[in-house]
């Protein structure tokens, strides 16, 4: 509830978000306003923006209002989301104090963008550091979710690229998107790649920092 929640709240565009998670969970507005007791017209207007972005509270309400209705329904959605235990693919990950701009945090990792023309006026509230090969492995698709901690607004960093097809591919199949991807040292980054993350508007960058270093420099950011 805490990261959907969040997603909303941070979001540049609140509503669309709010839309983007309600048909995740499969709810129609008039199933989320009748059980929230309030007129199909107010969610309509939240996700439309013709109403001014609600508040924490009603988030709340909205995001607790859609688990509800996913238990009654046999917990189909929460158990696709099922977190477990921390996967072992993530190497580190953090959130931020305050949130950094993107161009801060590309100097710091000596990043280098590359689907230019994505802007990257944006800010990261943190980062997460992941073993390419084994999220592969450990990671289906829909559990992204272990690895964006209290905010989607973050890095995505994935070591052990080759061509960094897999890395975009899942996301750009999960609903919930960072504000930037890295690729650590990637022997080569396929066009495909570059394609869907510029579709995603999602700055993609490469850094040839090694992992060690990578991680020491991040350590040292936002102290």
């Amino acid at each position: 509830m805490e990261k959907i929640a969040g997603e909303i709240v941070l979001s540049t565009d609140p509503g669309k978000t709010l839309r983007k998670w309600r048909e995740e969970f499969g709810i129609s507005q008039q199933d989320l306003a009748r059980h929230l007791t309030i007129s199909p017209s107010v969610i309509s207007d939240y996700e439309s923006g013709r109403r001014k972005s609600p508040g924490i509270v009603i988030i709340r309400k909205i995001v607790t209002g859609f688990l509800n209705l996913d238990e009654e329904n046999g917990s189909k959605i929460l158990k696709k989301y099922d977190l477990g235990q921390k996967s072992d693919c993530i190497i580190a990950i953090r959130e931020f104090r305050s949130s950094m701009p993107a161009e801060e945090f590309l100097k710091a990792i000596e990043g280098d963008v590359l689907n230019r023309g994505i802007s990257l006026d944006k800010d990261i509230h943190g980062y997460t550091v992941i073993d390419s090969m084994k999220a592969i492995t450990a990671l289906g698709s829909m559990d992204y979710l272990k690895i964006y901690g209290w905010s989607s607004e973050r890095a995505l960093i994935f070591t052990g690229v080759k061509f960094g097809r897999s890395p975009m591919i899942a996301i750009r199949a999960h609903p919930m998107k960072p504000a930037l991807v890295v690729y650590q040292k990637p022997e080569h980054v396929d066009e495909l790649a570059v394609r869907l993350a510029t579709l995603e508007n999602i700055p993609l960058l490469r850094t040839n920092v090694g992992v060690t270093q990578l991680v020491e420099r991040l350590e040292r950011l936002d102290r």
